[in-house]
């Protein structure tokens, strides 16, 4: 467990506050009943959160590449950053931080890892070729609770980003990752790989589904007292 005293804090005295975003999932919007909840729950402790629309550049040509151009955008001149991603957001969130230096910490909910295979083998074969073939893909909308299509374009350029490391980001900053044992959308034995691949992450299992809803005031809680130590 990473704590104010380990090699790996960045809660060093003078150093600046870290400015934390929240990531939504795919599908989700900056309303998302979990990142209203972080949003309330830290304004109560003094700690803002700036909740991001990821829904870029729209939910039908949906693209990993412009959703990181976002969270570039939103930290322009920021020296430190602590990024708190659910699902996509998580894998937005671990693939950025390999990138920017600027990024202090991590906070993933049931992080969306081995997207494009995952979600090859969830469609099947039949269903991810007329997507190809046809370019659109039926799914549903979250934030209206509408149905709604993304384009396989979508998948093509998640594939390029997500193509490094074999799939999985480097994650070299101190991490806690949240992740429900009856998640039927991302698997949690991928949550398990990752605290295999690197020692500075921490893994909570919850007794929840992919959303984590019902886990809410535990993942507040912990997630407060993980960025305490990194400078919040």
């Amino acid at each position: 467990m990473i704590t104010p005293d380990s090699p790996t804090s960045t809660n060093a005295p003078g150093a600046a506050s870290p400015r934390i975003l929240y990531l939504h999932g795919f599908a989700s919007g900056p309303a998302s009943v979990k990142g209203l909840s972080f949003e309330r729950f830290y304004s109560t402790h003094g700690i803002a959160i700036q909740r991001l629309d990821l829904r870029r550049p729209s939910l039908a040509h949906l693209r990993l590449s412009a959703i990181m151009a976002t969270v570039a955008s939103a930290l322009e001149g920021t020296e430190r950053a602590i990024l708190i991603g659910s699902s996509l957001g998580g894998l937005t969130a671990a693939r950025f931080a390999e990138r920017d230096p600027r990024v202090a910490a991590l906070v993933l909910l049931a992080p969306a890892f081995q997207l494009v295979p995952r979600w090859r083998a969830r469609l099947g074969d039949a269903a991810w070729k007329q997507w190809q073939d046809s370019g659109w893909l039926e799914i549903h909308d979250h934030t209206t609770g509408q149905p709604a299509h993304v384009d396989y374009g979508f998948i093509e350029d998640a594939q390029e980003i997500d193509a490094a490391g074999g799939g999985w980001p480097k994650v070299s900053v101190p991490t806690l990752v949240f992740h429900g044992l009856r998640d039927d959308v991302v698997d949690i034995g991928l949550s398990r790989q990752l605290v295999a691949r690197a020692s500075n992450v921490r893994l909570v299992e919850l007794n929840d589904d992919h959303q984590l809803v019902d886990s809410l005031p535990r993942l507040l809680t912990e997630t407060y007292d993980f960025l305490l130590q990194h400078g919040a």
